[in-house]
């Protein structure tokens, strides 16, 4: 592990622009940011700082594991970790593996998800990659690009905040969702996982690169323009190369937890250069569509993010409130996304919409 290239290192000061930055890349989804920036922040200070890699560092026999937690984000928010459950949960896929885990990976890049990573690190003394497995956040564990590049979802570790622990082994990926999204309702809504154990060679062929550096990046720019009293929605969208496609204010939020998923939409209707025009967001944990005047703007996979029109705050799916004036920003996703195969995980009809996928560009 001589050849691992230091990215960073990641106090815990840090962790509110990866938080921040987090939420924005997560496109409404992934968890409240603030609920994992807090275990993140205590995990540092009672453990250490969090070294921050290149995947290329690893040996290809390296063994990599991927951590996040799992569950509805309306869950997340009332039902909290007790912060230990994520390095059970690694422990136990260790000890299943017969074989100590060399190295971190981040599942997805957002919301509470972007900041669980650095618990384990902390805990654990192990390097964490700078990337994850979608550029942003899905619903369901199958939704890769490790499982588009073969890697299986199994085995698995999932741990809850009640001292529960379960491993499991699937035929493939649809049934490791399947079964532990199962396990999650059961465990009362919310669990930590580690999954997609790998070696390095499949580490480096399937992370989405450079995802943590960038939530950072992106909490900075929010941060800075808001202490030079600049418009800090336009220094998002112009750092994320976004296009603004709507401003308002929440008119209605159509919002219920099934099966394990925060699901509904919200009516947006327009201000300023907007009015007189609705925007309908649709969302499955995260925002999965976009239609302006009941025109179709923008699907997943591309991205999808809202921000407070007045700090540049992102908005979640779950805190979306009736009043709340907000942006809205897409932007492309991961080019893995655009593929047959990333489409056919992630595409609009995969998430039951008669709609064909058009690569969203900005204007």
């Amino acid at each position: 592990m001589s050849t691992l290239k230091t990215v960073r290192i990641v106090e815990a000061a840090d962790l509110d622009d990866i938080a921040t930055g987090g939420a924005i890349l997560g496109t409404g989804g992934g968890g409240d940011p603030y609920v994992g920036k807090l275990m993140a922040k205590e995990a540092i200070r009672r453990h250490g700082p969090v070294r921050l890699v290149d995947v290329e560092g690893f040996d290809d026999d390296a063994l990599i594991a991927p951590v996040c937690m799992m569950g509805a984000p309306t869950v997340m928010t009332e039902k909290l970790p007790q912060g230990e459950e994520i390095v059970v949960a690694l422990r136990k896929l260790e000890k299943f593996i017969g074989r100590k885990v060399d190295g971190l990976l981040c599942g997805e890049a957002g919301g509470i998800n972007s900041t669980t990573p650095f618990v384990a690190a902390a805990a654990t003394g192990l390097p964490l990659i700078d990337g994850d497995g979608m550029g942003r956040a899905f619903p369901e564990l199958q939704m890769t690009t490790f499982g588009m590049c073969g890697v299986s979802a199994t085995p698995m570790a999932l741990a809850d905040d009640k001292g529960n622990c379960v491993v499991l082994e699937t035929i493939d990926n649809r049934w490791t969702e399947r079964l532990a999204r199962s396990c999650t309702v059961d465990m009362g809504g919310s669990a930590l996982l580690a999954f997609y154990p790998m070696d390095g060679a499949k580490a480096k062929q399937s992370t989405v690169r450079g995802t943590l550096s960038l939530c950072a990046a992106l909490g900075k720019t929010l941060r800075q323009a808001r202490a030079r009293h600049d418009d800090p929605v336009e220094a998002i969208r112009a750092a994320l190369s976004a296009e603004i496609i709507f401003n308002g204010r929440v008119r209605d939020v159509l919002r219920r937890t099934v099966g394990g998923f925060a699901r509904g939409e919200a009516d947006i209707e327009g201000l300023d250069a907007f009015k007189g025009h609705r925007l309908r967001l649709a969302f499955q944990n995260e925002f999965l569509i976009a239609e302006r005047d009941g025109e179709t703007l923008v699907t997943t996979p591309d991205m999808i993010s809202l921000l407070e029109a007045e700090t540049g705050a992102p908005v979640t799916a779950d805190a979306m409130r009736y009043g709340v004036r907000v942006a809205a920003l897409a932007f492309p996703c991961a080019a893995a996304w655009r593929t047959l195969k990333g489409l056919e995980l992630v595409g609009p009809r995969y998430f039951g919409y008669d709609l064909d996928y058009r690569a969203f560009s900005p204007a």
